[in-house]
């Protein structure tokens, strides 16, 4: 029975810094993480901050949720660069600042498939900021529904002439949608939508004022 036989290559490793070059017999076609892998064992390196360079380009681990996997040569040179860690920075109570962290995008683990690789593509190819990604990520499906709603009878109101009415009338929605509810017995800040035009403790108003003037409290 014949045994399947997996083409090996030759490549040439040059790491950044004074460690000469080294040859490694690799498979011709791997996965980039697995690669990684290999690497970080055979020169000793940290492998969360290797970075390998190939033909001028940043081998990455996976894209819109694949894994990535490339083809060797026989002869092909490849860098591996070890991305220094960032200095510890300290706040004024002496604990390391993690604001920057807290500002990166990052989906949860437990994103579906397609959300991952739309969020990819916005960040990847269209470069949109981390913020943006952030308040994107926060609408619900029922809300992207209402968005793709609007963007498609958008240009049936620019087509008659409807296009400033569009848009006011998406104001006042947005508006009527963001007043909220109160509950049985919750007063409201404006004394005319009260019973008995009750008005908040503490209002400041003209007879609060003449209140003041006449108790010699101004």
């Amino acid at each position: 029975m014949n045994e399947i036989v997996e083409d090996k290559v030759q490549i040439t490793l040059k790491t950044i810094g004074p460690s000469p070059p080294t040859r490694l017999n690799l498979p011709s076609s791997i996965r980039v993480h697995d690669l990684r892998k290999l690497v970080a064992e055979s020169r000793r390196l940290p492998i969360e901050n290797l970075r390998l360079i190939l033909h001028g380009k940043v081998l990455h681990d996976s894209k819109d949720g694949n894994h990535m996997f490339i083809k060797l040569c026989d002869g092909d040179s490849m860098i591996a660069a070890v991305k220094p860690k960032p200095p510890v920075r300290h706040g004024r109570d002496g604990l390391e600042e993690d604001d920057d962290d807290d500002l990166k995008f990052q989906l949860p683990h437990s994103t579906s498939a397609w959300k991952r690789r739309i969020f990819n593509f916005l960040h990847d190819k269209l470069k949109l900021p981390d913020f943006l990604l952030l308040a994107l990520s926060s609408l619900s499906l029922k809300m992207w529904v209402i968005i793709i709603l609007w963007f498609i009878l958008a240009p049936v109101a620019h087509r008659w002439d409807v296009g400033p009415l569009y848009i006011l009338g998406t104001g006042f929605v947005i508006i009527f949608i963001n007043l909220g509810k109160r509950q049985h017995g919750e007063m409201s800040a404006y004394s005319i939508f009260n019973e008995d035009f009750r008005e908040l403790p503490g209002t400041f108003n003209a007879d609060r004022v003449d209140r003041d003037i006449r108790a010699g409290q101004l």
